[in-house]
C-alpha cells in the first residue's frame, strides 16, 4: 500500500515539473529576483529541458525526478534570499506553492540516488585565483565538501 502511494506522489511530482519550469521563467523576468537567483532559475530551466543530465529523461518519471529536485532546490533558495510571496504572485496552480515546492523537494530527494542528490546539492564557490589572461590552472567553480553526519553517511 505504502508503495502504491510512492508511486501516485511520484507521477504528481513528474506531472509538476512543467508547472514549476513555468514558474522559474516568470521569476526571470521579475526585477525583485536577485540577478544570481536569475542565474540559477535560468540553469535550472536548462537542466531540465536538455534530455541528456545525470539521469538521462529517456527513462519514465525516475528521469524527471533529478529536474525537480533541481528546480525545487533552486525555488527554495530563491525563497530563503527574497520574499516568498514574489513567488507565490507568478503561481498559477492550486495550492500554496512554498508547501508543494519544499515537498517536492523532499519526496524527489527519497527517489534520488545519494551521489546524484549530493551532485546537485553540493555547494559550489568562484575561485579566488585569476588568470588574469592566461589559462587557469584550477578550476573556476569548486563545489565545497560538506560534513555529512555519520547516521547520514551509512545510508
Amino acid at each position: 500500500m505504502a508503495q502504491l502511494l510512492a508511486r501516485r506522489r511520484l507521477k504528481n511530482l513528474v506531472l509538476f515539473i512543467p508547472n514549476m519550469v513555468l514558474l522559474c521563467a516568470r521569476l526571470l523576468t521579475d526585477s525583485r529576483v536577485p540577478a544570481t537567483e536569475r542565474a540559477l532559475l535560468a540553469g535550472a530551466i536548462v537542466y531540465a529541458i536538455i534530455p541528456f543530465d545525470l539521469i538521462p529523461d529517456m527513462i519514465p518519471f525516475v528521469g524527471q525526478v533529478d529536474d525537480a529536485y533541481l528546480i525545487a532546490l533552486t525555488l527554495l533558495r530563491l525563497m530563503e534570499r527574497t520574499d516568498p510571496k514574489v513567488v507565490r504572485e507568478h503561481w498559477s496552480g492550486g495550492g500554496d506553492v512554498v508547501e508543494l515546492i519544499g515537498a517536492a523537494a523532499l519526496l524527489a530527494a527519497k527517489f534520488l540516488p545519494t551521489r546524484i542528490r549530493r551532485v546537485l546539492s553540493s555547494r559550489v564557490t568562484v575561485s579566488e585565483r585569476t588568470g588574469e589572461g592566461k589559462l587557469l590552472r584550477v578550476p573556476l567553480l569548486i563545489a565545497s565538501e560538506e560534513k555529512i553526519p555519520a547516521a547520514r553517511q551509512q545510508s
